[in-house]
């Protein structure tokens, strides 16, 4: 009796010392670390923690957790690029490009990017740390970053979740941020993944038009132009054929013909075919004459690996969600992924029109969220309870009033110094490739600024870092595109 009256006084004692669980608003740890980069000794500084963001009386409002990179024995800041990194989502933390881009630290993976066991971090060797120093910031409710709603109140949604939301408190929170580290003078640098790509081209605008603050370069990875993907079918649908001929090659899916060349051969006349023929045909809708359509019908066929009755049966409008569940169904059985269409699942059934699961996505969760919390908790020292969101509650999310991509011209105008660079993988499958380019030649309809935008293209999905051989040669393009836009004694002008 009396060793259970002691057990209940131990479990009373430590329920009423443990503590609600929340993440510090405004805190940093400091670690030292040294790494090798394309075979050149880096020694670098990681500062990781909490910054707030105050509203208009200067309270709190949130707290958002980055990873700041510096690299040691610089004598000159003025000189030393800024790189700001975000991923997307929206509801997506950092993690993606920070250990498996252009951090100091990436993921133990195969040089495909398939996860291994035991999991874990090594050296990147190919890291842009030696040329630029490097903040991977996470949007709230992502990573650790959280809101700090007053006491009694629900948080106030307007304030964080929406395209221009989102762009707003962003700008306001890297103000500090540039203020705080003493960036100001620097080169600065955004990169965006996925719906990143939406979200820089806000900032850039933002940035110069709020903070004063002018920037560089923007390069957009992957990027989601939402503009295009909501556009007519006869845009959106055509747009795709060039990611379905790419996927297709990669599966050995295409004809002889085309199968024997090498991808980069295929694309250039996929993409032809795609703007000249296939989107004007697709404007007639219903009714294009049934001769031309039984004719875009055998060609789409023929770049896509589907066969023309099933083209026939969509009215020319194939989903991609279609395509990754019946380019192998004859074959394997196997559905393809959406974010990189190397990757394979496996279905309860073989029909549907649509896969299970993503396999690209469940594959790369495997590594990337057992690496993150491991590598902040014993590598950067930030130790916590709160867990780290890999995905965070952020919808509804506002898509409305998107005017980013007109944003990102207007900032290229205001701004000579602004270059841009596009990156993507010809296996993405959710943001192609081709609707990158599309984007990059909408942005200036003048034509006027297309000496400073530039497209490189790699053998893999959306993350095409993932795939060793892209890991070095995206990173010597982020190199080469940030080298090529410091216009040192350059003069701002026309």
């Amino acid at each position: 009796m009396k060793k259970l009256i002691f057990l209940s006084l131990i479990l009373c004692t430590s329920s009423l010392l443990a503590q609600k669980r929340s993440i510090p608003i405004d805190t940093t740890v400091v670690t030292k670390h040294k790494t090798t980069i394309n075979g050149q000794a880096v020694s670098y500084t990681a500062t990781t923690g909490t910054q707030p963001l105050w509203d208009e009386m200067g309270d709190p409002i949130a707290t958002l957790y980055y990873t700041y990179y510096k690299r040691d024995n610089i004598t000159d800041s003025a000189e030393r690029p800024l790189l700001i990194s975000f991923n997307g989502g929206p509801g997506s933390a950092s993690v993606w490009m920070h250990v498996a881009y252009t951090g100091p630290q990436i993921l133990k993976i195969d040089d495909e990017g398939y996860p291994i066991q035991p999991y874990g971090v090594k050296d990147n060797p190919y890291s842009v740390l030696d040329a630029a120093d490097i903040v991977f910031v996470n949007p709230v409710n992502t990573g650790y970053s959280r809101t700090i709603p007053e006491s009694g109140k629900e948080v106030d949604r307007d304030k964080f979740f929406g395209i221009n939301a989102d762009i707003k408190y962003l700008a306001e929170w890297l103000n500090t941020f540039v203020t705080r580290h003493n960036r100001w003078l620097s080169p600065k640098y955004l990169i965006g993944e996925s719906y990143g790509g939406t979200r820089v081209s806000g900032l850039a605008l933002e940035l110069q038009d709020r903070q004063w603050m002018y920037l560089n370069g923007v390069i957009l990875v992957s990027p989601a132009d939402y503009k295009s993907y909501g556009a007519d079918n006869a845009l959106s649908s055509g747009l795709n054929l060039p990611y379905f001929a790419a996927a297709a090659w990669y599966h050995k899916a295409l004809p002889d013909a085309l199968q024997k060349k090498d991808l980069l051969e295929v694309l250039p006349e996929v993409e032809s075919y795609a703007i000249n023929e296939l989107i004007p045909a697709l404007a007639k809708g219903g009714f294009i004459a049934e001769k031309e359509r039984e004719a875009v019908a055998e060609k789409m066929a023929y770049y896509s690996g589907l066969s023309q009755k099933s083209i026939l049966q969509h009215n020319l409008d194939v989903p991609t969600s279609y395509f990754w569940k019946e380019l192998l169904r004859d074959e394997t059985g196997n559905t393809i992924g959406r974010l990189d269409s190397r990757y394979l699942g496996l279905d309860k059934k073989e029909a549907g029109s649509r896969p299970d699961f993503n396999a690209e996505l469940k594959s790369w969760l495997h590594s990337f969220t057992p690496a993150i919390n491991y590598y902040i908790r014993e590598h950067l020292n930030f130790k916590t309870d709160v867990k780290y969101n890999m995905f965070g509650p952020v919808h509804p999310w506002d898509r409305r009033k998107d005017n980013t991509r007109d944003n990102l011209r207007q900032a290229m105008a205001q701004n000579p110094y602004l270059n841009v660079l596009f990156q993507s993988g010809y296996y993405d499958g959710a943001t192609t490739y081709f609707n990158a380019k599309y984007t990059m030649w909408q942005i200036d309809p003048s034509g006027k600024m297309k000496e400073r935008l530039d497209f490189k293209g790699y053998r893999s999905g959306h993350m095409m870092y993932l795939r060793r051989e892209d890991l070095k040669t995206a990173n010597n393009d982020l190199r080469e595109f940030i080298s090529g836009s410091y216009h040192k004694g350059r003069s701002a002008k026309y």
